[in-house]
């Protein structure tokens, strides 16, 4: 067979870099968008950040200009709100009388940076606390030396990882010269556990509870019932045998209920009330509000950094030049204009998927969780007219800052569960109702799984045991034994 050439005539789709870059940016969080835009702002010279300050002067200076340019739009015919940044500037033209140089976000805008102040500082971690404690203590330096190893081997929740036991064999091996005893190790722990927070050290949550419980003063109500409870009867609180607890205490009800609201007055994790992380806020990418009866979607201006083009760059580059240092600035400018477009793209379909999420679930806005519909990515997808994919990417790490709270997009969508009447609901509808059955029912005999699947049933909404276990153990609802509690 003979080697030959054929012409074919096709159609494909090609990822150019801009198109690339603009999908990227879909799916950046504002955090990772706000450090993606700072590696921009240090490689493309032709790229400024803006300060407010600058911002509000600039405002200031061309608000007549401004005003003079919407009363000439206001005798013309109406144009295209989005105007498209020209390729190439014309000669003798300066970047600013053909682009205000800033992106859609970096308008003045109303401040809502005081309602999310992130002060960040840095905590002081339990073992460094325990630390501290160690220094104003009177040790010998031996001892210094068995609660620095105890302190060690504290974990992040308060307790002691390690046994004493091992602790007085690690020990021994390491200092054999000194002769330790167990009843040392016993000693300094002792110390230790009565340090700040109280019960820290413990080597169980019975030794735990029985610290702070020792700590309180003697004319506490009940506190030696309490005491008792927890050396003896403690597996019978966690299986929450009541019965047979009061039978054992020889207390009515009513004291049982108060002895146990005493128990929980106590920490079973000290531990916890130290933490060396960092608080991360979340940094909400639009904001809904009501407004004359109206529910209105706003983006967040001040969640970004101001950039725009530098007008001193963008004016050195010449047409018709074609030397290594016009043809660099060229390049860089076009780079900063794709990526212009490209964040400006980003917040346009930011806020069309936002407002669109808004008028499918008004009555989520107005009534809360119970009247949540079901809503799926192709319903907002054929409605703002882009592709599933698009709408998953920009759906993702964006949150909407609401009078209800703060929510993620993707919290609004949720699957369909048919009803008797052949309508559809919603499964965060069904989650908010199973969460109110719970808070309102009996507590000495609480609701089932198959129960609360019955009570749904009888208000239209078919929904199965098993997946009415699934909807408890996702909003964190315990099963029915364990929510067993005192009237």
């Amino acid at each position: 067979m003979k080697p030959s050439l054929q012409l074919t005539i096709g159609q494909s789709l090609t990822m150019t870099p801009q198109l690339q870059q603009a999908i990227r940016l879909l799916q950046l969080s504002t955090l990772e968008l706000e450090q993606e835009i700072q590696e921009v702002l240090d490689s493309n010279l032709m790229l400024e950040k803006v300060d407010a300050d600058t911002v509000n002067q600039d405002s200031e200076s061309t608000a007549e200009a401004k005003q003079e340019k919407q009363d000439q739009a206001a005798a013309e015919p109406k144009q295209e709100a989005n105007q498209e940044i020209p390729e190439e500037l014309p000669i003798d033209a300066g970047w600013d009388d053909i682009y205000d140089g800033s992106t859609s976000y970096s308008a003045p805008a109303e401040d809502y940076s005081n309602l999310f102040e992130n002060q960040a500082g840095e905590s002081e971690t339990l073992k460094e606390q325990l630390q501290w404690q160690l220094e104003l203590s009177r040790f010998s330096d031996i001892d210094i030396i068995i609660a620095t190893t105890i302190i060690d081997s504290i974990s992040d929740d308060g307790y002691l990882s390690q046994t004493t036991e091992q602790i007085h064999e690690g020990l021994s091996q390491q200092y054999p010269d000194q002769d330790l005893e167990h009843e040392e190790i016993e000693a300094v722990l002792k110390q230790i556990q009565n340090y700040d927070p109280l019960g820290v050290a413990a080597r169980n949550l019975q030794e735990c509870l029985l610290i702070q419980l020792n700590a309180l003063p003697v004319e506490t109500k009940w506190l030696a019932e309490t005491k008792k409870l927890l050396k003896n009867y403690l597996n019978l609180l966690g299986s929450r045998q009541f019965t047979t607890l009061m039978r054992r205490l020889k207390v009515s009800e009513e004291q049982l209920k108060e002895i146990i609201d005493l128990i929980q007055s106590l920490n079973p994790r000290p531990g916890s009330q130290i933490s060396a992380t960092t608080t991360q806020y979340v940094v909400p990418d639009v904001f809904v509000y009501k407004k004359n009866g109206r529910w209105i979607v706003e983006l967040n201006h001040d969640a970004l950094p101001k950039i725009r083009i530098n007008s001193g760059y963008a004016n050195l580059v010449k047409r018709g030049d074609t030397s290594s240092d016009n043809t660099c600035l060229k390049n860089h400018l076009q780079e900063a204009k794709w990526f212009l477009k490209s964040v400006q793209s980003r917040h346009e379909t930011l806020f069309k998927v936002a407002s669109s999420i808004v008028r499918k679930q008004v009555d989520f806005f107005d009534y809360g969780e119970e009247a949540m519909k079901p809503m799926i990515l192709r319903e907002i997808a054929e409605e703002v007219e882009m592709h599933e994919s698009t709408i998953s990417r920009i759906t993702t790490q964006k949150y909407m800052h609401t009078p209800k709270g703060i929510f993620e997009f993707k919290y609004f969508f949720s699957s369909h569960v048919s009803t008797v009447s052949g309508d559809d609901f919603s499964a965060t509808a069904i989650r908010a109702r199973i969460k109110i059955l719970v808070e309102n029912e009996p507590p000495q005999k609480p609701l089932s799984d198959s129960k609360i699947s019955q009570i749904l049933k009888d208000e239209g909404i078919n929904v199965a045991r098993r997946t009415i276990a699934k909807y408890r153990e996702s909003i964190n609802i315990p099963p029915s034994n364990e929510r067993r509690r005192l009237g």
